[in-house]
C-alpha cells in the first residue's frame, strides 16, 4: 500500500477528574488523533500521545503536528509499504519524535490489519484474548481521599493498583494504603521527583511489599539507577528512561532495572514495542503496558501491544469510563469483572471510530495533509 493522506485531529477533552503526577496537575487532556488513507481510499487510525506542554516529553501537540506535516510526506510520497513494520525504518532520518512517528504508524498498522481482515493483535504476534487490567491513581487532595479512590477501583475489579508519588507524598501515602488493603498488588510511580539523595524514602518504601518503584530518578538517566537498584529491594521499573529498543539493552547491562514499562508513544510505535518486549522475554525481564490518557483509539493499540509474549505485569490499561465521560469510539473498552479487558476480534484496533462526534464536539484543529 502507499500512503496517500494523512488527517490530524488536534482534540481537547476534558478529564472526568483532575489527574495529578509529581510534574503538574491535569485538567483537560490535548493530544492528536491521526487517520492515514491509503491509495485505494482506505483508512487507520492511531493516537499521537504528546501533550499541549513538554512535560513528559519535550514533544508537544505542536511539534508532532509540524514534523508530521511538514517532513514525513519528503520521506513518504510514492513510497510503497508491504508491511507496518517498514515504515518506521521509512522515517529513519528523523531523530526522535517517536510520539509522532508512533501516532502516525499505529494508523498504518490498524489500516493494514483491516485490509487483511485480521485483529490488531493477530498481526502483531499477540498470544492472549484478554488483558490484566491495572490503574494509576494521580495524587489526591488527602490521604483518606487517596484511600477511597483505591476502593472504589478494587470493587470495580482492578487487579493492580499504581499511585503516583512526589516528596511528601509517598511513604505516608503507602503506608495508608497497606493499612487498608495489606495484599493487594501496589506499586508507585515517581515520574523522576526524586534524586540518590533521598535513599532513606526508598528504604523506608522498601517495607512495604511493592511490586516495583516507577521512574525513581532523572527521566533519562540509567547510571544513577543503577546504583539505587544496588541499595534496594524494590524492583525499579523505568518508563521515562526507555526510549528505544538501544536505552533498553543499555539499562539491562547496567542493571538499571528488572522491569520496563512501555509505552508505545514514548519508543516510537508497536514495531519497537514488539523488540523490547522480546527483548524482556529474553533477558527474563518484567514487562507492561502503559498508558497516557489514550483515548479508545489509543487504548486499543495499547489493549494490542498488552497480548504479546513478553508482557507479564498487569497493565496501565483502564476502561474509557476511567478518565473521560463518553469515549470518541464505539463500543467503549471495558473492564471485565475479573479485572481484565477483552481484546477485540474484528479487523484492526476493533472499534468504530465516531468520526463525526470528533470534528464536532473535540477537535481544536483539524490538518490535512495530501501526498
Amino acid at each position: 500500500m502507499k500512503i496517500s493522506k494523512i488527517m490530524l485531529y488536534h482534540v481537547v477533552m476534558k478529564l472526568k477528574a483532575p489527574f495529578e503526577t509529581s510534574f503538574g496537575k491535569s485538567v483537560y487532556r490535548h493530544g492528536v488523533l491521526v487517520q492515514v488513507f491509503d491509495d485505494e481510499g482506505n483508512t487507520g487510525w492511531g493516537e499521537i500521545v504528546a501533550d499541549e506542554g513538554p512535560w513528559y516529553s519535550y514533544e508537544t501537540v505542536e511539534t508532532a503536528i509540524h514534523v508530521v506535516r511538514d517532513f514525513f510526506p519528503l520521506l513518504l510520497k510514492d513510497k510503497e509499504i508491504n508491511h507496518p513494520e517498514e515504515f518506521f525504518d521509512l522515517l529513519q532520518r528523523i531523530r526522535g519524535h517517536n510520539m509522532a512517528k508512533a501516532g502516525v504508524e499505529e494508523a498504518v498498522w490498524d489500516l493494514y490489519s483491516k485490509n487483511n481482515n485480521e485483529p490488531l493483535y493477530k498481526a502483531l504476534g499477540g498470544i492472549r484474548d484478554k488483558i490484566v487490567s491495572g490503574v494509576s491513581i494521580g495524587i489526591q487532595p488527602t490521604i483518606n481521599d487517596l484511600v477511597k479512590v483505591v476502593g472504589s477501583y478494587l470493587e470495580k475489579g482492578y487487579k493492580r493498583i499504581k499511585i503516583k508519588i512526589k516528596p511528601g507524598w509517598d511513604v505516608n501515602a503507602v503506608e495508608a494504603i497497606r493499612k487498608e488493603y495489606p495484599d493487594i498488588l501496589l506499586q508507585v510511580d515517581a515520574n523522576a521527583a526524586y534524586t540518590l539523595s533521598d535513599i532513606e524514602v526508598f528504604k523506608k518504601l522498601d517495607n512495604y511489599n511493592l511490586l516495583m518503584i516507577e521512574q525513581p530518578l532523572e527521566w533519562d538517566d540509567l547510571v544513577d539507577h543503577a546504583e539505587l537498584a544496588k541499595m534496594i529491594k524494590t524492583p525499579i521499573c523505568l518508563d521515562e528512561s526507555i526510549k528505544s529498543l538501544h536505552d533498553a539493552i543499555s539499562a539491562f547491562k547496567l542493571n538499571s532495572c528488572k522491569i520496563i514499562n512501555i509505552k508505545p508513544g514514548r519508543v516510537g510505535g508497536l514495531k519497537i514495542t514488539k523488540e523490547i518486549a522480546r527483548l524482556c522475554n529474553e533477558k527474563g525481564r518484567g514487562a507492561w503496558i502503559g498508558g497516557m490518557l489514550e483515548t479508545g483509539i489509543g487504548r486499543g493499540i495499547l489493549v494490542a501491544s498488552a497480548t504479546l509474549p513478553g508482557i507479564t505485569y498487569p497493565n496501565d490499561i483502564s476502561g474509557s469510563d476511567r478518565y473521560y465521560e463518553e469515549d470518541i469510539v464505539e463500543p467503549p473498552w471495558i473492564v471485565n469483572s475479573d479485572g481484565t479487558i477483552s481484546v477485540r476480534n474484528k479487523p484492526g484496533i476493533g472499534v468504530e471510530v465516531l468520526e463525526e462526534k470528533i470534528k464536532e464536539k473535540y477537535s481544536k484543529k483539524i490538518i490535512e495533509i495530501n501526498f
